[in-house]
């Protein structure tokens, strides 16, 4: 019998890609030699400022590059560095750019589970679904040897609207030629990838990574992409016992 989940589409930033860590080792860098600088402070406020930024990006107030150059330009101003114009910051996004490819790496987790998934479920679809600019998150898919993996990428630049928003979850759905029933979508955001997911028809999973309490009660949870392939099998189960 085929299996009831034909497909599986996973956020990319902070689910497949530890982006944070990436980011923070990138701004250590770029901020070295800046003097008296508390780079845990700085850290935590340099992620407020992305995703403030992002946000913004995402809603069409801003273009990628300005979404960059406030990030910028806020920053410096808080850690007393003057007030930059767009070409200081530019330069200083270009270094802190250069580190933060450089950490880009997966999580421990990653490349077990597509393993498994690959001996498991070797007719099952793969793709990511993610928000942000296509060419980064198609640089990243490359840097991290993902793209052959996960062949199937819908990113909101492209398709004209960002998570949570219902539409790009179509265009996922649209993109792998299923019934929404039949895909299944993990995400680290609860918010913003599993709920929308689930609300949009597929099977919304949240990998809640750090173990944070309380969800809906229809949405599953997993701690590590570890059990994925367990909880597709659980899925599979539920539908055809319900059949």
């Amino acid at each position: 019998m085929k299996p009831f989940v034909q497909a599986l589409l996973f956020d990319l930033d902070g689910t497949l890609l530890d982006h944070d860590a990436a980011a923070a080792a990138a701004l250590a860098e770029t901020l070295a030699e800046v003097p008296g600088v508390d780079l845990g402070r700085a850290g935590r406020r340099w992620a407020e400022l992305e995703r403030h930024a992002m946000d913004r990006y995402l809603a069409g107030e801003l273009t990628f590059t300005a979404q960059r150059r406030l990030r910028v330009v806020s920053l410096a101003a808080e850690l007393g560095l003057g007030a930059w114009d767009d070409a200081e910051a530019d330069a200083w996004f270009a270094e802190y750019l250069g580190h933060y490819e450089a950490a880009w790496r997966l999580f421990p987790d990653v490349r077990p589970a597509l393993d498994a998934l690959a001996e498991q479920r070797p007719d099952l679809l793969l793709g990511v679904l993610t928000n942000g600019d296509a060419a980064q998150q198609r640089r990243k898919l490359e840097a991290v040897g993902l793209a052959r993996d996960l062949p199937e990428l819908i990113v909101s630049s492209e398709a004209g609207a960002a998570k949570p928003d219902p539409l790009i979850f179509e265009r996922a759905r649209e993109r792998m030629g299923l019934p929404a029933g039949r895909i299944a979508y993990v995400g680290d955001r609860l918010q913003v990838d599993a709920i929308p997911a689930a609300r949009a028809g597929m099977h919304g999973i949240w990998l809640n990574r750090s173990g944070v309490t309380g969800r809906p009660p229809r949405i599953p949870a997993i701690q590590t992409l570890h059990d994925v392939p367990a909880l597709l099998a659980s899925l599979d189960g539920a539908a055809r016992r319900s059949s």
